[in-house]
């Protein structure tokens, strides 16, 4: 019986780039994929083959194409560090982060109690991740368990790869934004036994960064941990000066940032660290041996004046450590991961280091599913994987349009094409997202329902 006989498969044509390795190890042409003319079949929502399009279809004659010409296709794009409760607060003018935790996002995350309000913000925080070409996310929520509820439940609906959790806080913070260590392990193991790996979500323990902890908390944190291992952990780490001088006030007894996630087993292969930019050798070595992971942050740690993340020290060939490109809403100031990946160029540029379009490319896709132990499932175009992708128009503004009128023909014109995305495109380059093999509806405009702002 011919393949192509089966209804439920379905071909996208155009022209692919994907990662099937990491460039920071080996040369970005052995670490790239790509077919200027390629055909993605999807079955069920998987890829069922990747390839040339004019080999592959004599293996689906009568298959249903839908054709992107002039279009490039990627893997969807992967956030490995997002709060959605600063949708709001995006591009809040000043202060470094301590003060600005306080003048802003406390304040805001407070409006998280009202489930009402954290679903009609989910609402247009997951459409605001799908205008721009993002699929998959690891998200912070508040301290709230109904703000949890919230997003879990607009994701399920949209069918969506998620991990998040609910923020555990039991000091240093305004009091109407405290749980303790008892009533953060109740609800956190709820929400746990509630929606981990439920469809396509994820919980992630979340202490929001050691001094908003106590040590009963984090010990809590990792009890949690130990019954249910497949959970995530997500914090932040190394952030800003004042935060590590903070912490070593807090806990004098421990030689470095790190050491106190590590003396309450909080450092393994699921856990995710945001920032990372004062890191030590030392700590570098030990997330590298730890198999934990970075999240790069550039436009927040530009805009809150934190510093400059260390890309090639993270990424050094003798101890890699796993980095994926992160927007930090609200310290980060746009949803689009390309803008993100043009301000981690020029934070590399800042330190006499390059970064070229393939290893931009694999922070934002391959090396993003890796940096969240999904890469069986996400993160490029292999059999079996789920078919979320993105096709970019790289002609999307009257100055893109004029940069790229050439026809790719060669590596070259597509690398230079891919390079050019990366710096000029955001959520207008995005011609159409597509979640397990289903395109969906982008809104040109974020909405929620009325009363939710009422």
């Amino acid at each position: 019986m011919n393949r192509s006989s089966d209804s439920s498969l379905t071909g996208i044509r155009g022209c692919l780039i994907d990662c099937l390795e990491d460039p920071f190890l080996i040369s970005d042409y052995r670490a790239v994929r790509w077919f200027l003319d390629g055909l993605l079949v999807i079955q069920s929502g998987k890829i069922l083959a990747c390839g040339n399009y004019e080999q592959l279809i004599e293996s689906y004659p009568g298959l249903k194409i839908t054709h992107y010409p002039d279009r490039i296709i990627t893997p969807g794009l992967i956030d490995t560090h997002v709060h959605f409760p600063q949708t709001a607060i995006v591009a809040s003018y000043g202060k470094q982060l301590l003060e600005w935790l306080e003048l802003y996002t406390f304040p805001e995350e407070r409006k998280f109690q009202d489930f009402e309000y954290a679903a009609g913000v989910a609402e247009i925080f997951l459409d605001e991740l799908l205008r721009n070409g993002t699929t998959t996310a690891m998200v912070w929520t508040t301290v709230f368990p109904e703000s949890t509820e919230a997003l879990f439940q607009a994701a399920q609906r949209r069918n969506l790869r998620l991990i998040a959790g609910k923020i555990m806080m039991d000091r240093n913070a305004p009091d109407y934004l405290l749980d303790t260590a008892e009533t953060a392990y109740r609800q956190s193991r709820s929400l746990i036994e509630q929606w981990h790996d439920r469809d396509r979500l994820s919980y992630a323990l979340t202490p929001r960064f050691a001094p908003t902890s106590t040590p009963e908390q984090l010990q809590i944190t990792q009890q949690l941990q130990s019954e249910f291992p497949s959970v995530y952990l997500q914090t932040h780490l190394s952030e800003n000066l004042g935060e590590l001088a903070w912490v070593k006030e807090l806990f004098p007894d421990d030689r470095d940032y790190l050491a106190v996630y590590e003396r309450f087993g909080l450092v393994h292969d699921r856990s995710v660290f945001a920032h990372g930019i004062h890191l030590s050798e030392s700590e570098f070595a030990r997330l590298a041996s730890a198999g934990a992971t970075l999240a790069f942050c550039p436009t927040s740690n530009l805009f809150l004046g934190s510093g400059l993340f260390k890309l090639h020290e993270a990424k050094a060939p003798e101890r890699p450590i796993a980095v994926g490109l992160a927007t930090d809403i609200g310290g980060g100031t746009s949803f689009s991961l390309l803008q993100t990946a043009s301000e981690a160029y020029k934070v590399s540029q800042l330190q006499n280091q390059t970064l070229s379009a393939v290893q931009m490319l694999f922070l934002l896709t391959l090396g993003g599913a890796r940096s969240l132990s999904l890469d069986h499932a996400i993160g490029n175009f292999e059999p079996g994987k789920e078919a979320d992708f993105v096709v970019w128009n790289c002609r999307s503004t009257p100055i893109m349009d004029f940069r790229n009128r050439a026809e790719i023909q060669t590596w070259e014109d597509l690398n230079d094409r891919l390079f050019s995305l990366l710096m000029m495109g955001d959520d207008r380059s995005v011609d159409c997202v597509y979640i397990l093999g289903d395109r969906v509806s982008l809104p040109q405009v974020a909405t929620a329902p009325d009363k939710a702002f009422g």
